[in-house]
């Protein structure tokens, strides 16, 4: 049995995957809301695919909470659909890292993902029916060296995933995560001459979102790795 999703919420929206998924949540006849900490540079992606908006710090309960209020009316009923795409990250040698930088990263990786997950999940556990994708990176499961506080974010994101999709699939919400496995393009990251095809087309990462939604339920994965195909492993 494959579930039809008609409402998609997707929260931490940019330029990149977020705006390919929310063209081709569209597409797809899904009403859509697009929800990110400054929605002025949303205002075109809006008026393209027919979406709401509506800020959100998804680190912020309060603002959590009125976010999926706000949605629930604005979309015709409750997301079914819930995409968390938001990050933070800080770099250097771990000696000299600002705890403040680090305690901010882990929170928008793992406690906005919760926080999202949380109240997506209580509008979905009634109708026995939804889907969370979280969007994961190399940094899920590889840590890099100047990286560690994105690692604990994204790892402790992957555990969240991970332990939802355990609980809440056998209630009828498809939980998934994401691992993007390399650079996505962009206008701002062209992909190099001497290096065809060495970044993940954004379109075609949204396409592999729309097909976990399609997923018949008695095959149901919880997460899938995208990467180039010419990535050596």
């Amino acid at each position: 049995m494959r579930d039809h999703y008609e409402r998609a919420l997707i929260v931490g929206v940019g330029a990149g995957l977020s705006a390919s998924l929310a063209r081709l949540f569209a597409r797809e006849g899904m009403r859509v809301g697009l929800a990110a900490r400054s929605v002025d540079k949303l205002a075109g992606l809006a008026e393209e695919t027919g979406a709401v908006t509506q800020r959100c710090d998804a680190t912020v309960p309060e603002q959590v909470e009125a976010l999926f209020a706000a949605m629930d009316a604005a979309l015709g009923g409750p997301p079914d659909v819930v995409v968390f795409n938001a990050s933070y990250r800080v770099r250097g040698p771990f000696v000299t890292l600002d705890p403040a930088e680090v305690a901010r990263t882990l929170t928008v990786s793992a406690f906005g993902g919760f926080l999202v997950a949380q109240a997506a999940a209580k509008r979905m556990a009634p109708s026995g029916k939804g889907a969370i994708l979280f969007t994961g990176a190399s940094a899920s499961v590889k840590g890099y060296p100047q990286s560690a506080p994105f690692a604990m974010g994204k790892f402790a994101l992957r555990g969240l995933a991970q332990s939802l999709a355990r609980e809440l699939q056998p209630q009828g919400i498809h939980v998934a995560h994401v691992v993007i496995d390399g650079g996505i393009r962009s206008a701002r990251r062209p992909e190099p001459a001497d290096a065809p095809d060495s970044l993940l087309d954004p379109d075609a990462i949204a396409r592999s979102y729309l097909d976990l939604l399609r997923q018949d339920r008695s095959a149901w994965a919880w997460e899938i790795a995208l990467r180039p195909w010419v990535e050596r492993f």
